[in-house]
């Protein structure tokens, strides 16, 4: 009887668990849903039914039509993609070097600088002598202003550092013995043993770098050379676009204008996750739990 009784209020918390995490699911899902369903409904028809909607108003892609004709919108899209391109390779080749030096063990002063590193974490120079570095570099208005200022992120370089430390010494210790270079060992042993934590840390910067448009909105002066989140803000913040754009958030189709230029913008970085999936757990765990 006892076991009966166990056993129900066992079923009773894992219902209450399934519940909660459908309503949880649920709360997280229907705004992504609404803006989908939203930017291929008839532009009128969102605008009359103004609350929740489950599914299409009426069918329309005269929304994504007025995105791909923005006269910035393919422009911004290559932008993006090209600082996508060389800001994570720039990221990833500065992040691995810097935590690959720190965390050999026996280099003299590595502590020393580590906390000068740290330090960076919590009190910078702030904006205002950044913009002049990076002006005095000839960099403003430039592509280069979009990742090299940003080339090491410390946070990234603390998490890679502690899964280098994670590999056994006895590992890089043999391949010395066998005449490897630190180089040999760096490339041949760590960054392959490492991968999940690399994938990771290189998730974090591409996500990081596509969802930007604050370093544009300071560095960038010309518009072709916007990114696409800023060409996002402003059709989202419709009053400060130019009055050549403003046709292009019509009172009637603005909403779904928004809609889908979004959904344009969201999904590619989405459509990276599934690859990334099997690293993320393991990658986060080893750079923050070892060493």
């Amino acid at each position: 009887m006892s076991r009966y009784y166990r056993s129900s209020g066992e079923v009773l918390i894992r219902i209450i668990i399934v519940l909660v995490m459908l309503f949880v699911c649920v709360t997280t899902l229907y705004p992504f849903w609404y803006i989908l369903v939203a930017s291929f409904s008839e532009p009128l028809e969102v605008v009359r039914a103004g609350g929740m909607m489950l599914w299409l108003r009426g069918f329309s892609l005269y929304a994504y039509k007025e995105v791909f004709v923005h006269r910035l919108f393919l422009r911004s899209y290559y932008n993006t993609l090209v600082y996508l391109t060389f800001g994570v390779a720039t990221n990833m080749f500065m992040t691995t070097l810097a935590a690959y030096a720190l965390s050999v063990k026996g280099i003299k002063g590595a502590g020393a600088v580590m906390k000068v590193i740290v330090f960076t974490m919590f009190f910078g120079g702030g904006l205002i002598p950044t913009y002049i570095v990076v002006d005095s570099l000839n960099m403003v208005d430039t592509m280069w202003s979009q990742f090299v200022p940003y080339a090491i992120n410390t946070y990234n370089m603390i998490i890679l550092r502690t899964a280098f430390r994670g590999i056994p010494d006895s590992i890089e210790e043999a391949a010395t013995i066998d005449g490897a270079t630190p180089f040999k060992i760096m490339t041949m042993i760590v960054l392959p043993l490492s991968l999940p934590s690399i994938m990771v840390i290189g998730l974090y910067y591409a996500v990081e770098i596509w969802n930007s448009y604050f370093r544009a909105l300071i560095y960038i002066r010309s518009d072709t050379k916007y990114p696409l989140q800023l060409i996002l803000r402003q059709v989202l913040l419709s009053n400060a676009m130019s009055q050549q754009d403003m046709a292009f958030v019509d009172t009637n189709i603005g909403l779904t204008v928004k809609y889908a230029t979004i959904i344009v913008s969201t999904v590619p970085i989405l459509m990276v996750y599934p690859f990334i999936q099997k690293y993320f757990v393991k990658g986060v765990m080893i750079g923050s739990i070892k060493g």
